[in-house]
Formats: structure tokens, C-alpha cells, sequence
């Protein structure tokens, strides 16, 4: 298993624990988070993107699968918003990756994994070109021009979901 922090920073030195803001979590005890390989295609975005991404988990139909994939060979969705586009052509990300000692599973169906202790990344990678990186990894990208009818039909699903956000997302027709 690989695990990593995505970021527009590009000389971040060590992740800090930090309290969470959410508030089912404890707010008494700061973690590092980190995402698993597998659902790292739900953060190769701009920070501040809007978006919905989906994929098949355990528990997904048929039905499912044919209705929200254009291929059989795809297993996992990116959708933005058109306005996001330019932005997802002309942003750096970082790609910290950490040894995974520390981390514990937070969340296995986002991939969310937590440290309590300061960590160093092992490596750094820079992605100039985020939607090349999705493509290499066989996700299929989607342009819309507004994400709640489908972040909707996703969340009535079988498919194991995430919602990133969305607070800047257009408003819902």
C-alpha cells in the first residue's frame, strides 16, 4: 500500500498533526491525513474544485455499473464542473508520498488514512498535467456544467462515493 498528501504547495518539509475541523472526530487529538493509491484520483484536482467521483465498491449492481460507466474497463469517475477546466489545465499539484508505518485506516471506503505523529514525506512528486494523471490511471473525466443532478443520482446509488468541495460548486438548477 501507498499513502500521500496532495497539495499546491511545493516544498512542504514535514506534515504537522493538525485538529480536524470536522466535528465527528475528536478535536482533542491533531492528525496527519493521507490518501490511499487507490482513491487518489479523487484529489488530483485543484484544491478548491468542486467535484464528484465514484467508484466501484463491494456492493455495486450491474445496474449501477452499466448506468454510470462508458466502458468496462473503468472502474473510477472524476466529474467537474466546465468552469474548473482551465484550472485543472494549468494547476501544479505535489504529490508527498509517506512511509506507512503510523497511519491507521480513518475511512476505507474514501481511502482516508491518520497519523498522530509528525511526518516526513520519503518522496515528492510534481503533476503538471492533472489530467494526464487521471487518464493514467484509468479514470474517466467528466465535464459538466453543473455537478448536483449527478453528485444526486450518485448518492442514491450503489457506488461507493465522495463529494468534494462542493461548497464551490454553481448553485443547483
Amino acid at each position: 500500500m501507498r499513502l500521500f498528501h496532495v497539495s499546491e504547495e511545493k516544498d512542504i518539509v514535514k506534515f504537522e498533526p493538525r485538529i480536524p475541523d470536522r466535528n465527528d472526530l475528536d478535536k482533542s487529538t491533531g492528525l496527519v491525513w493521507a490518501i490511499d493509491e487507490a482513491h487518489l484520483p479523487n484529489f488530483l484536482t485543484p484544491r478548491n474544485c468542486p467535484r464528484v467521483a465514484y467508484h466501484i465498491g463491494e456492493a455495486t449492481t450491474e445496474s449501477d455499473i452499466k448506468r454510470f460507466f462508458s466502458s468496462p474497463t473503468i472502474s473510477h469517475v472524476l466529474v467537474i464542473e466546465s468552469k474548473w477546466l482551465e484550472f485543472m489545465r494549468t494547476t501544479t499539484l505535489y504529490l508527498y508520498e509517506f512511509n506507512t508505518d503510523d497511519f491507521i485506516l480513518q475511512d476505507g471506503i474514501a481511502g482516508y488514512y491518520v497519523a498522530k505523529s509528525t511526518q516526513v514525506p520519503k518522496e515528492k512528486y510534481i503533476l503538471n498535467d492533472l489530467l494526464m494523471e487521471l487518464c493514467k490511471r484509468n479514470v474517466e473525466i467528466r465535464i459538466v456544467d453543473n455537478l448536483w443532478s449527478i453528485a444526486d443520482e450518485v448518492k442514491a446509488s450503489t457506488l461507493n462515493w465522495s463529494l468534494c468541495r462542493m461548497a464551490f460548486a454553481q448553485q443547483r438548477l
